[in-house]
This record gives structure tokens, C-alpha cells and sequence, in this order.
């Protein structure tokens, strides 16, 4: 049997509209705003920890979220809740697909390709963002699973493992510059960087291709 090529997506920020710090900036602010704090200042604090947390030896991404959360609340002088973790993290499961990503997922599947998702997320929480995008998947692939996050080479190579595909019928596609453009490119697989935020590349990583969106994706691959 011949093996269909696949397209791997990265999943928070490529598939799904996955904004933590939008969430939690309404459940805190009033203590920020008690203090005196700079939302902008805090949430640029909160999203540098995080890359941090991820980059260090594994632990489940809930753990990171309310270490980190502790953490920057405790560093800018504001008072930190159990249950501001709890909130958050249950607001995080109701982080819906951006509105192109259904259809340019199906015209992938319809066109011959298989789909699968690397995710820097835990095995409990990733299945409300699949029901959510509402297409189903070929393979699912969790930091969780592989014991470590992206940008970390190892949770690329289990995600291979886990693949039948050749690397030249993987196509990796993800709006994360840090976490998935820049290490994939070792690998020499297809790589289309999902642009969503107009942010400036480098010709070091190329080559690659670019795309506001998911909506032209297929017609990049003739679908």
C-alpha cells in the first residue's frame, strides 16, 4: 500500500485561536490594577516564562502554566490564587479553530493528504482543541507523549517515529517561528510558516514557504 504524504501542524496559534495571556488578563486584572501593574509589561513577563518552562526538562504543560503564572504574579507584587490556574486552564479548553481551518483541513484530507498535529500540550487537554476544529486527525502527537516540548529536537524525532511517512512526503506547517520553523529546518522536510501575525522572518531558515492563513495552504500543495 502506498503511504499518502502527510502535513503535520503545530496546533495553538496555527489551528486554534490559543491565547493565554488573553484569558488570563480578565481574571487577574483587578489585582494588577490594585498594584499598579502594567498589563502589557505583565503579559510580556508571563509569555517569556513560559518559553522558559518549555525549554527546561519536561513537566506537563498545566504545571508550567501555573508555575509561571505563580511566578509573575509573585514577581510584580500581586497575589496569586489556586484558582486562577483552575479558571484559566478551563477557559483555555473552550479556544476555538480560527474560521479557515475546517475547510483548508478537509480540502487536505479530500485531496489526498493524511494530517497530523505536534502539539506542546498534554494528553488530557489537547482532545478539547481537536473536538473544537472539528476535523478529525490522523495522528495526534503530545509533548506529553514524547516526553518533551518543541523547539526540543526530541519531540521532532518522536514525532517521526510515530510517522510512516518518508521525510520528503512531510510537510510541517505552524505559525510558531521559535518552536517549529527555526528546528525543522535540520530535517530538510517542506515547511510553510502560517504567518498570522505579520512577523519578520529570516533567510538563514529558508528555504520555506509563507502564508497569512490556513486558506491557501492547499492550492500550495496542489490540492
Amino acid at each position: 500500500m502506498t503511504t499518502k504524504p502527510v502535513v503535520t501542524f503545530d496546533c495553538y496559534r496555527t489551528l486554534v485561536d490559543f491565547d493565554l495571556n488573553r484569558a488570563t488578563l480578565p481574571i487577574i486584572k483587578d489585582r494588577l490594577d490594585l498594584v499598579g501593574v502594567d498589563h502589557e509589561e505583565f503579559l510580556d513577563n508571563l509569555r517569556v516564562m513560559r518559553f522558559q518552562g518549555v525549554a527546561n526538562p519536561y513537566q506537563r504543560y498545566t504545571d508550567i502554566v501555573k508555575q509561571t503564572l505563580e511566578t509573575c504574579m509573585l514577581l510584580h507584587g500581586v497575589p496569586f490564587k489556586d484558582e486562577d490556574h483552575e479558571q484559566l486552564m478551563e477557559e483555555a479548553k473552550k479556544f476555538a479553530a480560527f474560521p479557515e481551518v475546517p475547510e483548508a483541513l478537509e480540502r487536505l484530507k479530500a485531496g489526498g493528504y493524511e494530517i497530523a498535529i505536534i502539539t506542546n500540550s498534554d494528553n488530557d487537554l489537547i482532545p478539547y482543541h481537536v473536538a473544537n476544529i472539528g476535523v478529525e486527525f490522523d495522528y495526534v502527537v503530545t509533548a506529553e507523549q514524547a516526553g518533551a516540548y518543541k523547539p526540543r529536537e526530541q519531540a521532532f524525532e518522536y514525532l517521526f517515529s510515530v510517522l510512516p511517512q518518508k521525510m520528503d512526503q512531510i510537510t510541517h506547517a505552524a505559525q510558531g517561528w521559535e518552536y517549529d520553523i527555526m528546528p525543522t529546518k535540520k530535517y530538510g522536510i517542506r515547511r510553510v510558516w502560517i504567518n498570522r501575525y505579520n512577523r519578520k522572518g529570516s533567510d538563514f531558515y529558508q528555504p520555506y514557504d509563507e502564508l497569512p492563513d490556513l486558506s491557501g495552504l492547499p492550492a500550495l500543495l496542489g490540492v
